[in-house]
């Protein structure tokens, strides 16, 4: 068999990052390691449309089959700009929403449509979208990343984002399960601890409760410890990813880590630690940014690793319908998305 077909065959659990505009010739070594199942991109990797294509076509010749992701929210969490359309944060939405709810579904959809069309016109599989905690006004890192306040005005926005994605082939990601919007501190450069009873956290819960029961294809936890429920962040603990996410809400897509380099993942020790934390308690993929270094350690150190159940879920986060950025721009569905979505920008 063929390396190209064979590496196509099955998604390791390993997502990374790539250093800059262009794919070097380690990083193309990196990339066939058969750990590896995906590639995580920053604003660091992208200079123009013209460049990001030729950048995802090389990783996708490193590796075909691989998954190409983005943090691509809107708003203050949007990793390309030039030539790409400026999305408003989440926030914007619920604002609308205060005032006509039907509005607010209507642009969230559009929006949702905009930003994963675009996306999937250079190649990219999926962004990770969207936020489904709550704005709670503690969090200075969710803030206006999440669409509302109200659990069931969040659940009705995300759903509408949602479905605007599925229509422009985009599988999406819920994040941060249970919900990050009850701790002032960031996991990025803290380790956030949430102390409420269980029942006071299942309001949180109510997004992605209704997402799931409407087809969430993944979600992504939180690097936060819910010390009511277990000792560990929520992203290492089987009881909140077996428990109460397989078991109790039924389910069946994927389940991302969040970046096991944060400061929030390490209090399941070193990374190594951390990525068999982290698949021990049931992510399917495990994401490690930032630090090659740190990469290396988990491919080595995994050994022989094999999930198929795992890789079978991540197959169906591939795009689809990818089209080609020219032809998109002269698509009158576009043109107006764009003109609708820059209407709503000047409000963020």
């Amino acid at each position: 068999m063929a390396l190209g077909m064979e590496l196509k065959m099955e998604l390791g659990p390993v997502m990374l990052d790539v250093a800059g505009t262009a794919l070097a010739s380690s990083e193309r070594e990196r990339l066939r390691h058969p750990l590896v199942g995906g590639v995580i991109l920053f604003s660091r990797n992208f200079e123009s449309v013209a460049q990001l294509e030729e950048l995802v076509a090389a990783i996708r010749a490193a590796r075909p089959g691989i998954l190409i992701s983005v943090d691509h929210e809107g708003g203050r969490v949007q990793r390309f700009r030039t030539g790409f359309t400026r999305l408003p944060a989440a926030a914007v939405f619920g604002e609308i929403y205060d005032r006509d709810p039907a509005a607010a579904r209507r642009h969230a959809e559009t929006c949702g449509w905009l930003m994963a069309r675009e996306l999937r016109a250079v190649g990219i599989d999926f962004s990770f979208a969207p936020v489904l905690d709550l704005n709670r006004g503690v969090s200075k890192v969710i803030g206006d990343r999440a669409f509302h306040r109200q659990a069931t005005i969040v659940a009705a926005l995300a759903q509408a984002y949602t479905d605007g994605m599925a229509r422009a082939g985009m599988p999406a990601t819920g994040k941060h399960f249970p919900g990050h919007g009850a701790v002032e501190a960031d996991s990025h450069v803290a380790a956030p601890v949430d102390t409420r009873e269980f029942a006071e956290i299942e309001q949180d819960l109510i997004p992605f409760r209704r997402l799931i029961e409407h087809g969430l294809a993944a979600v992504m936890p939180a690097h936060v410890v819910f010390t009511r429920v277990d000792a560990q962040p929520a992203g290492f603990s089987r009881v909140w990813l077996q428990d109460i996410l397989r078991e109790r809400l039924h389910f069946h897509g994927v389940v991302f880590s969040d970046d096991l380099s944060m400061e929030g993942a390490k209090v399941a020790g070193g990374v190594l630690d951390r990525a068999h934390a982290a698949l021990g308690a049931g992510c399917d993929m495990i994401l490690v940014c930032n630090d090659p270094g740190a990469a290396e350690t988990v491919l080595a150190g995994l050994g022989r690793y094999r999930n198929p159940a795992s890789a079978e879920r991540l197959a169906r986060m591939r795009g689809r319908g990818a089209g080609n950025w020219r032809s998109m721009l002269a698509e009158n569905e576009y043109r107006e998305a764009v003109a609708t979505v820059a209407g709503l920008v000047p409000m963020v």
